[in-house]
């Protein structure tokens, strides 16, 4: 597919883009044995876009549903796996030799075993990896909470050493009392219960005072902050706790804490009641070193979520940790066995799955045990369509070989150009507007030249030609590379469009040779000035004080206009008149390509009642002005192109004096708007009434419709509208030809006016460059001043590229894609086809499922 054959026809010699390829409908009978080796081949081959057979059914209803179920498990499997060594940092490995070929039960058998043990050593992991999780906020609260005791035992017994030395001194009148108060039962006193945890601290102060609501103020709270972040065992994700400890007073008040401590995900963990356990932990399990963490929980007192531990904490952490760190290795291998045959296996099961698909839309002809499939292809892939079709009878050792017909048809066929890399982009930039209509006149042939052109006069600078060069030819030295990779949105717009830059930045350095900027900066490049000052007053005064003393400047605007008075009048006009040239010309172009249309279809009315009244209108009015204005250029006449205008529309009697441009102005002016008024009803009128007597002579003596249309040659329906069919609508087809006339009446004036945004955008693009070099790069050389100096090249820098290389660069580019689709691209193409899509494995190892 590398050369591109042309498909010319009509007024055109063969061009490689102007006609969409030959196609042809054909038909393939393939036995039942040799039918996924077929499709396999033809995918290989990928020029045959099959068509559905069987719209009507359902996927459970088609013939290779369950396969292509398999075939999604199996997807379904490697996508876990993708996911798996994603997560695990681990590549998959590129495949050199991608014609290796494997079996698909074998494949299956292999990612089942693999799912298997991978699951399982995440289960493992998971567990291994909550529990050290739940030891180590368990460790935290043996700590916080211990201290809290231990602070509190140390109050409690200074508090009552007080008391007692106090108690020496006191009068024996108060010692029976004392001895009343000692001798209370001890079993009416009030045992206080307590639970210990963690919670989130940012829910800490809520949670709080919901504790205080709920319990009516009857608990006593303590919190302690935890310095560092931990991972908490139920999500798995890092956070920022407070230890607590909660004194409460009977079961009721116990039940509404556990409660609230589970709407706010506080885990719970246990911590002996009794005094001697307590002092036990305290003394055993609560001791804090700076070098590591000395604590024993004992089995029959402390179960952590059920699970129960009899090991040291430490002992118990530094042995998960390192079973975790021997199964996240063990996981790590696996995954790079895994990425040895991923791309393989992927691949595999993707082109099954899209066989298996396409297998589907062929219809299965139950006695014959065939299966019969239909889809276009180009006329030049008959032959190679035909080798694979044998091959695959051969190699699957069918004793009955495929056949291999074309059928005729009336049906629209798809519409396929075959580009290069560089073509590609600028076919896709026509296509984003409609896909050109079988054997329609491509605009991409022009369209290659225009659309940089046109972007490059609203983008005349050489200097940001050069930037845009340079940037462009990054992505085209490293595409190979860069092709490859996963690039971001912008980027891949950019990268899938390098040719296109690449062109506009030629061309922008072309247009800025001839406007003779660079970033703003006029450069005599190919010879002096040739105006020089008259006396030392004219140079910031104006043009009029320069006189001539060399050969005009030989190529582009000669830079003494530049910093002038008269700067802009002068570039305003010639922009300005340039911008109507090269949109009349090109919507000559568009109506030219409309002609090349009827002539390849044989549409004689559409030759002489649309492309020849269209080209008198336009010409007659617009192109008479293009004319005056390059008149004007060549002679150097003095009159106002504005002014011939007016008298033409609006008193064409009138003698214009001295500012004719040629002899018997007056009755070319008359001669050419009669032409243009007549040349209306001339596109109006006649093309109904002509197609309405056509219909009438091909149906004359017909009463009834053919039966037999599929043996008919294959046919395209060139004129839109109904009267290509049995019923002939006159009414229908008038309103359509006078919304056309009106149309294109209409838009002759709006798109020529439409073009005056290549002298708007130019000239913004200019005064922008101007203001920055001038207000930013100058004024900031002006002060003398190094930091200054700096501060404004980066400034200008910014600007230049921020501004004039991306804004400018996209603005551009919208104006010129909006000329191209409306301002040329109505004047001929239709736009109504759709994309010639076949069955290939090209890009099946990149898509997403």
């Amino acid at each position: 597919m590398a050369d591109i054959r042309g498909g010319g026809g009509g007024c055109c010699p063969p061009m490689d883009l102007m006609r969409s390829e030959p196609m042809q409908l054909v038909q393939v009978i393939v036995p039942m044995e040799s039918a996924h080796l077929t499709v396999s081949y033809l995918g290989d081959l990928g020029l045959v876009q099959f068509k559905d057979l069987n719209a009507e059914k359902s996927p459970f209803q088609r013939t290779y549903a369950a396969q292509i179920k398999r075939c999604g498990e199996m997807a379904r499997k490697i996508r876990f796996f993708k996911d798996q060594m994603s997560k695990a940092g681990v590549s998959p490995r590129v495949i050199l030799d991608k014609d290796i070929d494997i079996d698909l039960d074998d494949v299956e058998i292999k990612l089942g075993e693999l799912e298997a043990e991978l699951v399982e050593i995440n289960a493992n992991n998971d567990k291994l990896q909550r529990s050290y999780n739940e030891l180590v906020e368990y460790k935290l609260v043996l700590e916080k909470a211990g201290d809290f005791f231990a602070s509190a035992h140390r109050s409690a017994t200074a508090q009552q050493s007080a008391i007692e030395s106090q108690q020496v001194g006191e009068d024996v009148l108060e010692i029976p009392l004392l001895q009343e108060e000692k001798s209370v039962d001890p079993t009416k006193q009030v045992k206080l219960g307590f639970l210990t945890g963690l919670v989130p601290r940012e829910k800490s102060m809520v949670f709080e005072r919901i504790l205080f609501r709920a319990t009516r103020g009857n608990i006593f709270i303590r919190q302690s902050v935890i310095e560092e972040s931990v991972v908490d065992p139920n999500s798995g994700e890092k956070a920022e706790k407070n230890v607590f400890v909660v004194f409460y007073s009977g079961e009721r008040a116990k039940s509404k804490i556990l409660k609230i401590c589970e709407a706010f995900g506080a885990n719970r963990y246990p911590f002996s009641e009794e005094l001697g356990r307590q002092a036990q932990m305290m003394s055993e399990g609560s001791i804090v070193s700076s070098d590591r963490w000395v604590g024993y929980v004992c089995a029959d007192t402390v179960s952590i979520q059920g699970r129960v531990s009899c090991r040291p904490v430490s002992g118990r952490l530094a042995e998960l940790k390192t079973t975790i760190s021997a199964g996240l290795d063990h996981r790590k291998i696996l995954l790079e066995t895994i990425g040895d045959k991923f791309e393989q296996w992927n691949l595999k099961v993707r082109k099954e799955k899209a066989i298996y698909h396409t297998l589907n839309m062929l219809s299965l002809d139950v006695t014959k045990k065939c299966l019969v499939g239909e889809g276009w292809s180009p006329l030049f892939a008959a032959p190679e369509i035909q080798e694979a079709l044998q091959r695959a009878a051969v190699d699957s050792n069918s004793q009955v070989g495929s056949i291999f017909q074309v059928l005729r048809t009336k049906e629209m066929p798809p519409t396929f150009f075959r580009t290069n890399k560089f073509t590609t982009a600028f076919q896709e930039i026509v296509d984003a507007y409609g896909v050109a209509k079988y054997q329609e006149a491509n605009p991409t042939v022009f369209t290659i030249v225009t659309f940089p052109f046109l972007f490059a006069v609203m983008f005349g600078d050489w200097g940001h030609g050069i930037c845009l060069l340079l940037a462009t030819m990054y992505l085209i030295l490293r595409e190979k590379k860069l092709s490859s990779q996963k690039l971001g949105d912008i980027m891949e717009m950019a990268f899938g469009g390098r040719y296109v830059i690449f062109m506009m930045s030629l061309f922008s350095i072309y247009t800025g040779l001839i406007y003779n900027e660079f970033f703003s900066i006029p450069y005599p490049l190919f010879s002096p000035s040739a105006y020089e000052c008259r006396d030392a007053s004219c140079s910031e005064a104006t043009t009029i004080g320069l006189i001539k003393t060399r050969d005009t400047y030989p190529f582009g605007v000669d830079p003494v206009w530049h910093g002038t008075r008269s700067e802009l009048p002068f570039l305003n006009s010639l922009k300005m008149k340039m911008s109507i040239l090269l949109g009349v010309a090109q919507m000559n172009l568009g109506i030219i390509m409309s002609f090349c249309n009827a002539k390849f279809f044989k549409s004689a009315v559409n030759v002489w009642f649309q492309f020849v009244p269209q080209m008198i209108f336009l010409n007659c009015l617009f192109g008479y002005l293009s004319v005056l204005i390059i008149i004007k250029w060549c002679t150097g006449s003095q009159a106002d192109l504005y002014h011939v205008m007016i008298y033409m529309f609006l008193s064409p009697m009138d003698d214009l004096g001295e500012n004719q441009l040629f002899p018997n102005q007056k009755t070319v002016q008359l001669t050419f708007l009669f032409l243009a008024l007549v040349s209306v009803p001339w596109m109006l009128l006649p093309k109904p009434f002509i197609l309405k007597k056509q219909h009438e002579a091909r149906h004359q003596g017909q009463s009834y419709a053919q039966l037999d249309e599929t043996d008919e040659s294959l046919q395209v329906e060139t004129n839109g509208g109904s009267h290509g069919h049995e019923e002939f609508e006159f009414s229908e087809i008038f309103v359509h030809q006078l919304i056309h006339t009106i149309e294109f009446v209409l838009g002759a004036v709006s798109n020529t006016a439409s073009y005056l945004r290549l002298w708007a955008l130019s000239l913004a693009h200019s005064e922008l460059s101007s203001v920055f070099y001038e207000k930013v790069l100058l004024m900031a050389w002006g002060f003398n001043n190094i930091f200054i100096l700096i501060v404004g090249i980066l400034v200008f820098i910014f600007a230049t590229v921020g501004v004039l290389l991306v804004m400018e660069t996209l603005s551009a580019f919208l104006h010129a894609l909006r000329l191209h689709w409306v301002e040329y691209q109505n004047k001929f193409y239709e736009g109504d086809g759709y994309k010639f899509a076949p069955f290939t494995f090209t890009l099946v190892g990149n898509e997403d499922e």
